[in-house]
């Protein structure tokens, strides 16, 4: 019995289908009707911890890599594929409240400080890194005074594991651990039904050196904290210094208030951390460039376009044509397949399969069907998106190879399927290898790179061919006019439109229609903040789509006026070149806002980064050359060519 491949490749449509109901739940999609958790007075309140992390370095760690207090048995959070690799390691911890009971100087555990133990953590506090934790979902931030608008505050998130400086007139620096930490618990409650929705999980940490007679674990009666009189000493006239053999009180504060912030909005004090007049600037600033490069497309179209078309069309004998010069001359030769044509459609492909994952996460995103309080649900979400849109990408690869007269479709497949993740597996591979190395939360267990190899060749490997197969079947455009069989000679050209110059100015203007925009996002993930504004973002988007039509466009016809038709791969790399220009910017932000002085972060921060620009580059590439295609088919299919 043979099963014919549409037949199988619809079964793999239904078996996909069902995949993605099983797997787009744990995928962090969020929907918007969510219920939230209600409480009751003296309902437990366990706190999570996470990962502890560092701007300074990068690399995350395990909470429990300090010598913390730790619960009895520490149980880790069930995690999708986003929060594993971003390094998030969610598990309980000794911190439980009870709903609107306030308690003071609760004693959680007292640490003996080995030499081993005061190594590391005073290598923490060198490094800056802070501990986060979670209560119902809701990160731990430390509030802080605004100094330009006042009782306006700004939150970081998560609080520094301490501190350093000269203690008592010492003139060496000495290391501070917070022990104390003073929580803030607010809450909006319904009358009616007596039950309450934490809407804040704030904090306040200090280094208090705590003193006390016999000790006797946690019923210990301390003498620098008195819950009767419901004060702490917490002044800085005794902070706990971390040295090796002295033990640590590890004590916490919580306080319940109530707030007039609903459930369904307690989420914008974080997300809103940013001027929204910089993100319409950026907007602005992108419209100038739009507009510019459609004047100048409708000028070529309206004016420059309908006089030479008038002018070909109007021309009666072959002397008189042969006379003329522009681009109608190179109409022999302008669909002429270009050298390399397979790794272009490879290209071309793999542009096509980002864009469409860009597309539907941003949809999906603007809509709200992606949110910040499901971890990892965006990175998991764009993976996934990525493995199904393989069927575009074979698709796409594979109508444009048969244009070029190709007949070996599975190679191409082969290739589209692992030129971009092969490369980009390599480097990160390598890049595990160095977190790894460096015993950090970060690196991505091998159980996960596993599943990761499951998703690629179980299932976008399947879809590329699959698509290649639909789109090799499909019959072959054809083009507006005939290929001469002999290829005319190009002219010598002016410097100007010399290749490199023109492609180095092509990608001038998609970045600086995006560089605005671009500072956000590096920021969000490089210092460790939220970014939500997909509103902003998807309107950048399209402007960077229309940016790069259009500024192809422009150079394309230029260059075609200059009797020069090798645009095909020119077109690609016009648009693409603004890569090249957000892997320098992104050299300058190292340099200049980030704090990085390890190797290894170096490296970790210039590998990704690489790996962003090389999507950049495929996903602007594909967009200026399609729009470079639709536009040469136009103008010589308007054209009578004898």
């Amino acid at each position: 019995m043979t099963i014919s491949l549409p037949a199988t490749a619809a079964a793999l449509s239904v078996v996909l289908a069902a995949l993605c109901l099983l797997v787009v739940p744990a995928a962090g999609f969020y929907l918007p009707g969510v219920a939230p958790n209600d409480f009751e007075k003296k309902d437990h309140l366990p706190v999570k911890v996470n990962k502890l992390t560092s701007i300074k370095t990068q690399l995350p760690y395990s909470f429990y890599s300090l010598p913390f207090c730790k619960p009895d048995t520490i149980v880790d959070s069930a995690e999708n594929l986003g929060e594993v690799l971003r390094g998030d390691r969610i598990e309980n911890s000794p911190y439980v409240f009870e709903m609107r009971v306030p308690q003071m100087c609760q004693i959680v555990c007292k640490i003996s400080v080995g030499e081993k133990e005061g190594k590391v953590l005073k290598e923490k506090i060198e490094d800056e890194y802070r501990v986060n934790m979670i209560l119902d979902n809701l990160p731990l931030v430390v509030p802080i005074q605004r100094v330009d608008q006042e009782g306006a505050y700004f939150y970081q998130h998560g609080f520094h594991v301490g501190a350093k400086g000269q203690y008592s007139g010492s003139k060496d620096e000495k290391y501070f651990i917070h022990n104390h930490l003073s929580f803030t618990v607010k809450y909006h409650r319904d009358a009616q039904r007596d039950v309450s929705r934490i809407v804040a999980f704030e904090v306040k940490p200090y280094s208090v050196k705590h003193e006390y007679g016999q000790w006797n674990d946690k019923k210990t009666h301390l003498t620098t904290c008195d819950p009767n009189a419901k004060r702490i000493i917490t002044s800085s006239d005794s902070p706990q210094e971390v040295e090796a053999g002295k033990d640590i009180v590890f004590t916490y504060d919580v306080d319940f208030k109530e707030s007039d912030i609903k459930w369904a909005s307690r989420w914008d004090s974080y997300l809103l951390m940013t001027d929204d007049q910089i993100h319409w600037f950026s907007i602005v600033n992108s419209l100038m460039i739009v507009l510019f490069l459609s004047g100048m497309v409708a000028m070529i179209m309206l004016r420059t376009l309908y006089r030479d078309i008038s002018k070909y069309n109007q021309l009666e004998t072959q002397e008189e044509a042969q006379e003329e010069t522009g681009w109608k001359l190179v109409h022999g030769d302008v669909f002429r397949p270009p050298a390399n044509s397979d790794w272009l459609c490879v290209y071309v492909g793999t542009g096509v399969q980002f864009f469409g994952m860009m597309l539907v996460t941003m949809v999906f995103a603007v809509l709200g069907f992606l949110s910040p309080s499901n971890r990892g649900g965006l990175m998991t979400a764009m993976l996934l998106l990525w493995v199904f849109m393989g069927l575009l990408a074979g698709y796409s690869s594979s109508r444009l190879y048969k244009l070029f007269k190709g007949s070996e479709w599975k190679n191409i497949a082969l290739r589209t399927a692992f030129t971009f993740p092969g490369s980009v597996f390599t480097v990160f591979f390598f890049l595990n290898i160095l977190i790894w190395g460096q015993k950090s939360s970060g690196a991505v267990p091998f159980t996960t790179m596993f599943a990761l190899v499951l998703l690629w060749f179980g299932i976008s490997v399947p879809l590329v061919f699959v698509g290649s197969y639909l789109g090799f079947k499909k019959p072959a455009i054809e083009d507006p006019v005939k290929t001469n069989k002999i290829p005319r000679q190009v002219p010598e050209q002016a410097w100007y439109m010399n290749s490199i110059f023109s492609i180095l100015i092509g990608g001038i203007l998609p970045f600086g229609a995006v560089f605005i925009e671009l500072f956000f996002i590096l920021t969000s993930i490089w210092l460790h903040q939220f970014y939500y504004i997909f509103g902003f973002l998807f309107l950048v988007f399209l402007i960077l789509i229309v940016t790069c039509a259009e500024i192809s466009i422009v150079l394309c016809y230029f260059q075609l006026c200059s009797e020069d038709y090798l645009w095909w791969w020119r077109s690609y790399l016009t648009s693409g070149s603004s890569a090249l220009y957000l892997f320098l910017y992104a050299t300058f932000y190292f340099y200049t806002k980030l704090e990085i002085t390890k190797f290894v972060s170096a490296i970790l921060y210039f590998g990704y980064m690489l790996i962003a620009s090389y999507a950049f580059f495929a996903l602007t590439g594909t967009i200026g050359f399609y729009a470079c295609l639709m536009f040469t088919r136009l103008i010589y299919s308007s054209v009578k060519i004898e």
